[in-house]
């Protein structure tokens, strides 16, 4: 049976790619989710797993050539026999007469597509043991990278025969995690060895031949300024991609200051007192946040300016409209809509808050991506809606409602995290008054939210008492200067005390 192997969904508003590396040649083996080749679009990279086990068959579309959503890449040829000519996989080992018939091969658990930009992950928890029966599709555990936790599923049914990465162990995107016996039970038949660490599918370029480069490996190479003799390539034939330069500009860059890295001493502790405490090692998601927050704080001129908002406006129309919002639209009206609109009318006006540095330039981002900081059990994650300077009320409260959910669930999405240009954190669900957030790299402003709390307040003349916030801007001032911070934050004071002029772009 031939199984066609098509280029997957790209993503919104990408239609077609180029392919960039073929792993597997014509009548190489191949396992359920091993990956086949890799695909190069204008935003992303693309790995395509096989979608069954087999033999390669044919390559339809070659390395460099472009391709469209759907199109035909290649074709595998289902089970052992392969046809005439092609390297067949290795034949499972015979059962004992005594076994049941409903057996078959191995299986190997690989670590599944983690995203771009993410290289390694930790198992964190296995869901099943060594001798478990497992359903195709059922869990069998969760690794844990510095965005999101994947779980990953069993590629067949069978019994887990090999564990090869334990709870706590830190994995490349390629590594093998479990080997699998397919079938309902296990005959009595040896397990395959694993293969050796340092083994690789890859081989080093015979002499003399010409190898041909990853394209996104040559735009890093050229954009770094580094030369092809200071990368050393894991693809097949030795070729670059783009994951060795960025390991080559890391060891670059790492290598003067090897030695000054050790964190500052714990201050010493009494016996008594270090019996009762708990040490417990620190995600790789609070261990990201750490890092990407000392690092916004190293790298951008960070300032923050601060003002108050009467909230009377906003609340009425809310209680105005609250019940017929929720009957229409089946979502509550909430204040981030508000904010959310009285921000992006405010970027219009101030687009510096919404660009970012890239080198020596600057870029102004004509759209903006709204990242709306939620917390979660895990800890902090900025999930992002994009274009919502074009969305409705409630099409942002849809938004903002389903993604906080999928985020608490731990279910988003690299995608979903990346590419914001502003970022909205409330700290006032959690009775934070006033406080200076930290920008969200390459991000150049961050607006904070804080508890409404009603005070006396000076209005014509009278005091009166009012439901007062406290809004804060942290920007980079590299690109932000005082002027339109400040402008930037009563354009959202504007709007919010008078919301009728987020209807009229006043």
């Amino acid at each position: 049976m031939t199984t066609e192997v098509r280029v997957p969904t790209l993503g919104e508003s990408v239609t077609e790619a180029t392919v960039a590396t073929w792993f597997k040649g014509p009548g190489d083996a191949v396992a359920v989710d091993e990956m086949l080749c890799e695909l190069e679009t204008d935003k992303v990279t693309v790995e395509v797993p096989s979608p069954t086990a087999g033999t390669l068959g044919d390559i339809v579309a070659a390395e460099g050539e472009t391709v469209g959503v759907d199109a035909l890449l290649a074709t595998i040829l289902e089970g052992d026999g392969a046809g005439a000519g092609s390297k067949a996989p290795a034949a499972a080992p015979a059962a004992s007469a005594d076994a049941p018939a409903a057996t078959g091969g191995t299986v190997d658990v690989m670590v599944p597509t983690l995203g771009e930009s993410v290289t390694e992950a930790t198992v964190s928890t296995w869901f099943k043991a060594v001798g478990d029966n497992v359903a195709a599709d059922e869990m069998l555990c969760e690794l844990e990278t510095d965005k999101v936790s994947v779980e990953v599923p069993a590629p067949a049914s069978g019994t887990l025969t090999e564990i090869l990465a334990s709870e706590g162990t830190t994995v490349d995107a390629s590594a093998k995690l479990a080997v699998m016996t397919q079938g309902e039970v296990v005959a009595a038949a040896a397990v395959e060895p694993a293969a050796p660490a340092g083994d690789t599918q890859y081989s080093t370029p015979p002499a003399g031949k010409d190898v041909e480069d990853a394209p996104s490996a040559k735009k890093a190479m050229a954009e770094a300024g580094i030369n092809r003799d200071q990368v050393t390539g894991s693809g097949r034939d030795g070729r670059v991609m783009k994951e060795d330069v960025s390991a080559a500009i890391a060891a670059a860059s790492a290598a003067p200051a090897q030695a000054p890295a050790a964190s500052a001493p714990r201050a010493p502790v009494a016996a008594d007192d270090a019996a009762r405490e708990e040490r417990v090692k620190m995600t790789r998601l609070r261990q990201t946040i750490a890092k990407r927050l000392k690092d916004s704080q190293n790298t951008a001129a960070m300032l923050t300016t601060y003002n108050e908002v009467d909230m009377t406006e906003v609340m009425a129309l809310r209680n105005a409209y609250k019940d017929l919002f929720l009957k229409k639209h089946g979502v509550k009206l909430g204040f981030m809509s508000f904010f959310t609109k009285a921000c992006c009318h405010a970027l219009k006006e101030v687009p510096e808050v919404n660009a970012e540095i890239d080198g020596t330039d600057i870029v102004y981002k004509n759209f903006v991506h709204m990242g709306i900081a939620a917390g979660t059990p895990t800890g902090l994650v900025v999930p992002v809606i994009r274009d919502a300077d074009t969305m409705s009320f409630h099409a942002i409260e849809q938004a903002i409602a389903e993604k906080g959910a999928r985020a608490r669930d731990g279910k988003l999405s690299m995608a979903e995290m990346q590419g914001g240009t502003f970022t909205i954190s409330n700290g006032g669900v959690y009775g934070s008054l006033m406080s200076s957030p930290i920008l969200n790299p390459p991000q150049s402003g961050i607006l904070g939210m804080h508890k409404i709390q009603e005070r006396p307040m000076v209005v014509n003349g009278e005091i009166v008492i009012r439901p007062m916030m406290y809004l804060a801007l942290s920007y980079d001032h590299r690109i932000v200067d005082g002027k339109g911070a400040v402008t930037f934050l009563v354009r959202v004071k504007e709007a919010l005390e008078d919301p009728r002029r987020l209807l009229m772009d006043l």
